[in-house]
């Protein structure tokens, strides 16, 4: 709504164009998503404590972990609606929807927040902690990847290289040597109208650099000027003069799509593959398909293609980060806490990637959309806030798997968008160890029947051996902070 007000009634009034800033409108959909969830958390505890939506603690627990946890009987759950609701609300204020990206998420976390809330809901009616079935709660987080992964297979969120930048420059002699003998042709080739459609001063300075029989800074950025330029220019492809465009899969669809059809971005896109048909020798071809190709943090423009079966790695993202984040929520604090470094990392990631100066400079896939991202990580980021506000020990309120899973469903869907999957398990790493304990102890006891743990999860292996509740809370916040840092150092890395 402020974006929309922002932009009908900025002509008149200049300052209000400040809300059109996804900084700005990250700012205030984090504070008012906190101050939703505080104001309205004391009315919701209320009615969750009248329906008598209170947390059953299981006696058949191993030792004495029932000992410890049954002072929790009776605290209200299903907490996570006032997550998704001051959520909900502050994005209606701040987001700004006529981006696919917020929709994508927004959306998957009402899938996910749906499934626990069934689940929460059936836990309840039966005073029992078994709610849905396995097969019930894999089947709908495998539903919301799968869709998830079919749109994004088919709707890619990245952009492949459009401007050239230094680094995709592999031979300046040769690239600068072609332009100028192009302009000394007679004929008429597709290189010498990409050198007459350079600006004169950028071709000035070309010529005179080519006289000296020197290359420095400047000449290069003339080039750099001029092919920019020419990248913008939708009267840059004639058939005649590019007879194998067909050639390339990429190029034909974009061509077939009609000239005038195109936006700025895809005319930018288009020109670039017909300057690295035009200069293949000097001018670095760019890869394509992005969006179904996993980067690998740390090492520069190095990829893992997968093609059609990156709908099935969706599927595995969502189940997995839903599931650890579920398994995490076992003591006052902890899932939200954790939860809220793995998004705020993933939030500044977004913004990152939104830019394409910055992820050019850090090898990161640029994603155009994602700045929108960011407005919707600092709101999970308030709400989360608001949420610890009654959560923390002793917790008022727990968020249930309505709150869990929406919460993983958030993560996991962050990562895909920023196109950092194989970051996530470094920045959700808390999330990991815990989910990797529950493996860890139930293929031990299944191969030589012995325990690892004296409880999985790992929190509360450590409850067990003597730590007290708020101890293991925040030492886990601890290590997830120190994870989020060592994923944001893999970025500088690349």
């Amino acid at each position: 709504m402020a974006y929309l007000l922002a932009d009908i009634f900025r002509t008149q009034f200049s300052l209000i164009n400040v809300l059109t800033y996804h900084t700005v409108r990250a700012g205030g959909a984090a504070l008012t998503a906190f101050f939703l969830c505080v104001l309205l958390g004391p009315w919701i505890i209320r009615r969750l404590k009248q329906l008598k939506i209170g947390q059953y603690i299981r006696q058949d627990h191993v030792e004495n972990l029932h000992e410890l946890h049954k002072g929790k009987a009776g605290t209200p759950t299903m907490g996570g609606i006032m997550i998704l609701a001051s959520m909900l609300a502050s994005l209606f204020i701040w987001g700004r929807f006529s981006n696919r990206m917020l929709w994508i998420a927004v959306i998957v976390v009402l899938f996910m927040g749906g499934v626990g809330f069934v689940d929460d809901y059936i836990k309840l009616k039966r005073k029992h902690n078994a709610g849905l079935s396995a097969r019930a709660k894999f089947t709908g987080q495998i539903l919301t990847g799968l869709l998830l992964g079919i749109y994004l297979v088919n709707n890619p969120v990245t952009v492949s290289a459009s401007f050239v930048y230094p680094r995709d420059v592999i031979d300046w002699e040769a690239l600068e040597g072609s332009l100028i003998k192009s302009g000394e042709d007679a004929a008429p080739t597709a290189a010498a109208k990409i050198w007459n459609m350079f600006p004169e001063e950028a071709r000035s300075l070309v010529r005179k650099a080519q006289t000296q029989g020197r290359i420095d800074e400047a000449d290069r950025n003339a080039v750099l000027l001029g092919l920019n330029s020419v990248l913008r220019d939708k009267t840059l492809y004639e058939a005649e003069l590019w007879p194998d465009a067909a050639l390339k899969a990429e190029l034909t669809d974009l061509l077939q799509r009609g000239l005038d059809t195109l936006n700025e971005r895809e005319t930018v896109r288009m020109n670039r593959l017909l300057i690295e048909d035009v200069f293949p020798q000097a001018v670095a071809a760019s890869r394509p398909s992005l969006h179904t190709k996993l980067g690998i943090p740390g090492l520069k423009e190095v990829f893992i293609p997968l093609g059609l079966f990156y709908i099935l790695f969706v599927v595995l993202v969502i189940v997995s980060i839903t599931n650890a984040v579920n398994l995490t929520d076992g003591l006052d604090g902890l899932a939200a806490g954790i939860s809220i470094v793995s998004i705020l990392t993933f939030a500044g990631v977004a913004y990152i990637v939104s830019r394409a100066d910055w992820s050019r400079y850090l090898f990161l896939t640029y994603v155009p959309e994602a700045s929108e991202l960011f407005v919707f990580g600092s709101t999970l980021l308030g709400a989360g806030l608001g949420f610890l506000w009654f959560n923390g020990h002793p917790a008022e309120v727990f968020m249930g798997d309505t709150g869990s899973l929406a919460l993983g469903g958030a993560i996991g869907v962050m990562a895909l968008l920023t196109k950092q999957e194989l970051l996530l398990p470094i920045v959700a790493g808390m999330f990991v160890l815990e989910a990797l304990s529950v493996v860890i102890q139930v293929v031990s006891f299944k191969a030589t029947g012995k325990r690892v743990f004296r409880m999985a999860p790992l929190h509360h292996h450590f409850e067990l051996s003597g730590w007290a509740e708020t101890k293991v809370t925040m030492r886990f916040w601890i290590i997830a902070l120190l994870f989020a840092l060592m994923s944001l150092a893999t970025l500088k890395l690349r």
